[in-house]
């Protein structure tokens, strides 16, 4: 959406970085669900009047029994109390969904017939409100394959294209806010490769929390609890097991574990190489500090992501999560601030 606009407008920007911010409490209360296995827990889907909790006993007998059915509670079968205590974490993640929905409703009619939004603006937030909506409700079909026998947890097959389209939609938000506060980006000599890396530094986040997805769902996190081998191995046994072969890719332990491995490396050095040569160029002192925040934030994510797989600890991969989406978060803030950055030093 760069060079969309003209004219700076801070209440239309912030109001789309406050959504951006809200997609990432989404993702502390989804992981949180999920770290907790309260992610099945309810097995209804009311878009407008599921703010409404249960009221009486008869209510909570329907929501139970509705549980009762799933594969998760029929291997491991609880008490109600147990069940309300998985109930209200993933009913309080829903209804942050809904408010986040009135969040980009409200202020959008007022921008919109204030006339604060062109008729681009309008149709681009409409496409990622549609997105976020999207994004709800894939969420509720992935919930019900818990009606599915042996389905004990997310797909993974679910579960990493919902994060990622989640980070999208962030992605979409943030920039956009970004772009509407500051449209005119300041000319900075010399850096259009720092844009081009920056770039890519995007990309492999995106990949490496598809992977980060896929292992939290298939419980890889069990297995090769050793590092920088896995077991005494650079390249795990059981690599390939699984047919057919793009299977593996998505289910099997070794598979997803090694690919994450390997693209948080990749991903690592690559952010670092571009903080370092970030804080060696020529560049405002924001800029400068967003790459220190940067670097702090890849040596802090690597860091978590081998002690929670030393620990195999589920609870520490959840700070883990939390941590990827802020430096993600950091990186696009970098990659918008060199919009203006130019190949020669003149």
């Amino acid at each position: 959406m760069s060079g969309t606009y003209r004219k700076p407008n801070k209440p239309v920007g912030n109001w789309l970085i406050i959504l951006a911010c809200m997609i990432f409490g989404m993702v502390i209360g989804g992981g949180h669900a999920r770290t907790i296995g309260a992610g099945f827990s309810i097995q209804v889907w009311r878009p407008i009047t599921g703010f409404i909790p249960p009221l009486n006993a008869a209510d909570w007998t329907y929501l139970f029994g509705l549980y009762q059915k799933t594969a998760v509670f029929q291997a491991h079968p609880i008490t109600l109390p147990a069940y309300k205590a998985l109930f209200w974490p993933m009913f309080i993640d829903r209804c942050w969904g809904r408010l986040i929905a009135l969040t980009f409703l409200i202020p959008f009619v007022y921008f919109w017939r204030t006339g604060q939004l062109s008729r681009r603006l309008t149709l681009w937030a409409l496409a990622i409100f549609a997105a976020g909506i999207g994004q709800a409700t894939y969420g509720w079909y992935m919930v019900q394959t818990a009606m599915q026998p042996g389905v004990l947890s997310p797909p993974p097959a679910w579960a990493g294209p919902h994060l990622v389209s989640a980070m999208l939609v962030l992605l979409a938000l943030l920039w956009t806010g970004l772009t509407v506060r500051n449209p005119n980006p300041a000319p900075i000599p010399g850096a259009a490769f720092l844009r081009r890396l920056t770039t890519a530094c995007i990309v492999l986040i995106l990949c490496t929390m598809f992977y980060g997805a896929l292992v939290a769902t298939t419980n890889a996190i069990t297995v090769f609890n050793t590092f920088p081998t896995m077991d005494g191995q650079w390249i795990p046994k059981d690599f390939l097991a699984l047919q057919p072969l793009w299977q593996n890719f998505i289910t099997n332990q070794a598979t997803v574990q090694f690919c994450h491995r390997l693209l948080a490396t990749i991903t690592a050095l690559t952010i670092l190489t571009t903080a370092v040569l970030g804080l060696r160029a020529p560049l405002p002192p924001s800029l400068h500090d967003n790459f220190l925040i940067i670097a702090a934030l890849v040596a802090l994510q690597y860091l978590l992501g081998m002690t929670t797989l030393i620990l195999a600890a589920p609870e520490l991969g959840y700070i883990h999560e939390l941590n990827a989406v802020l430096l993600f978060g950091a990186t696009i803030l970098a990659r918008h601030s060199l919009r203006g950055a130019t190949g020669a030093i003149t």
